[in-house]
């Protein structure tokens, strides 16, 4: 089989690439007069040496061959001198006068600046000799000479007559004409160029505001609240294609600013829907659970499935419960309530918690990493409780027994508080892994006791956003890393500077 070659892509110009609109505009136009000023400048100079040429043809049909026939019978055929001086008159200087005898030269002559002829060169005459006669004038190059317009015709005794003018005074013209040209074509494309440069420049300023604009826009944290885009592009030209891109911008700008506007208003009756159901149920999950327990307790020996169904409802009410807490706290997160700030002991905070942890799991290995002194932070203390609570019943719920799970407090070499919640369970898998903190995630796979209500790691992040921290995961089998990071606190806790800072308030 014979490949088949994919056609070439065509291959774009490499000095424009990734330069600005601007620049190629002008790069171009430029190109564009650079070839235009070619062409006129190489039809000028073909059309003024036609001319020139046409002129000297017709100086050297007026001249004629009396300075060549002249020539014609010297004393002295040996010599190239001639008495008949005459014949000069009226003669251009430079005028070649030759004659040509069965192909010897017999008779040759250059009339100088100063009307006195002048010997042309062995060369010159070798090229004079192999002329003939013809009907037109031609060019020359004479080797010594340069080059002529030569006229050749045939003489009365078999001779042959030659008359030729000089072409260097149109070379000159042609040369002086052309050097004017690029001087005036040099001072037209600078001009042009910072005239183009200038016009596009201005003419391109709606798409700067609009980049700009863009920009900022692009800044702008549009995931959730209320958001205020930036003032519209000014349009001064609304006809141009700038103008035109001005005002579709301008319109998708409010069309997204509306479409947020109605987002955010659709998240506010949401974020209440939620907040009041979560309050309004609390109540009635109460009554069933407290319901639950009361017929446990009262029942006496209740048959077998009734007792089933009084726990599993009693379970079930508990679970809810938890449900309608965790749906309140992250509606008042997320309505931005804000949070009490005292200074807390990280380290303690850490203690409590993995002590709770030990005492609720005994088949896991809980173990802990702690700083000898005090590490203090601003926070409310029991936001913070539950989000290291909710880590290690994370660690807790979805790792089989005798995991180990190490929790570390750090705050060497950094601005922040670390403190890090360590597993070498299962871990992670990879597609839950980039949404583990969105709400109702649970993991199915590895971590396979799917038994939460998919919020505490939405708990977790929304309290640590509120208190100007973060949380990152890292996870792989056999190592789940939960990191948050804590602002420290402006001053260590120590009695004397926080009676400072009271009395100083």
């Amino acid at each position: 089989m014979t490949a088949t070659s994919r056609p070439e892509k065509p291959r774009r110009w490499i000095g424009l690439r990734g330069r600005s609109l601007r620049f190629q505009i002008v790069v171009v136009l430029l190109v564009l007069l650079t070839v235009s000023f070619v062409v006129v400048a190489a039809v000028t100079a073909i059309a003024l040496r036609t001319f020139l040429l046409q002129r000297l043809d017709q100086e050297l049909a007026a001249a004629g061959t009396r300075f060549s026939v002249s020539l014609e019978h010297p004393d002295d055929h040996d010599t190239d001198n001639t008495d008949q001086l005459s014949a000069t008159q009226g003669q251009a200087a430079g005028t070649l006068g030759a004659r040509v005898l069965s192909g010897q030269v017999t008779a040759i002559a250059v009339i100088a600046h100063d009307n006195d002829d002048q010997s042309p060169s062995a060369r010159d005459r070798q090229v004079v000799a192999s002329l003939r006669a013809n009907k037109s004038p031609t060019t020359i190059d004479f080797p010594n000479l340069g080059e002529y317009r030569v006229s050749v015709t045939a003489g009365d005794d078999g001779d042959v007559l030659i008359t030729g003018l000089p072409e260097y005074p149109v070379e000159e013209t042609i040369t002086r004409l052309l050097l004017i040209e690029v001087a005036v074509f040099a001072a037209a494309l600078l001009l042009t160029g910072t005239a183009a440069s200038l016009s596009v420049r201005w003419s391109l300023r709606p798409l700067h505001r609009v980049a700009s604009t863009a920009l900022e826009v692009s800044n702008l944290p549009l995931s959730a609240g209320t958001v205020t885009l930036p003032e519209r592009v000014a349009i001064e030209t609304p006809k141009t294609e700038a103008g035109q891109v001005a005002y579709a911008f301008n319109h998708m700008l409010e069309h997204v600013e509306s479409a947020l506007h109605d987002r955010n208003a659709s998240e506010d009756n949401l974020r209440h829907f939620v907040a009041d159901a979560s309050h309004e149920l609390r109540t009635p999950v109460a009554v069933v659970r407290s319901h639950a327990e009361y017929a446990q307790r009262v029942g006496g020996d209740l048959p077998e499935p009734v007792a089933e169904a009084l726990s599993r409802i009693a379970t079930e009410a508990e679970r809810m419960g938890h449900l309608v807490d965790d749906l309140l706290l992250l509606s008042r997160l997320d309505a931005g309530r804000p949070l009490e700030h005292s200074h807390l002991d990280v380290t303690r905070l850490v203690l409590e918690a993995v002590s709770d942890a030990r005492m609720i799991s005994t088949d896991h290995i809980w173990r802990l990493d702690l700083p000898e002194h005090e590490v203090t932070i601003d926070g409310d203390a029991l936001a913070l409780q539950q989000v290291i609570a909710n880590l290690l019943t994370n660690a807790r719920t979805h790792t089989p027994p005798d995991t180990t799970v190490t929790t570390t407090v750090d705050e060497s070499g950094s601005e922040d508080v670390i403190i890090a919640v360590h597993d070498n369970g299962p871990g992670i898998p990879p597609d839950i892994l980039p949404r583990i903190f969105n709400r109702f995630v649970r993991a199915q796979l590895a971590r396979a006791r799917p038994d939460g209500t998919g919020l505490g790691l939405s708990i977790v992040s929304a309290i640590v956003t509120a208190h100007g921290g973060t949380v990152e995961v890292t996870s792989e089998p056999n190592a789940t890393t939960f990191t948050v990071r804590l602002p420290k606190a402006r001053f260590s806790g120590r009695p004397d500077e926080l009676d400072a800072e009271t009395h100083h308030t």
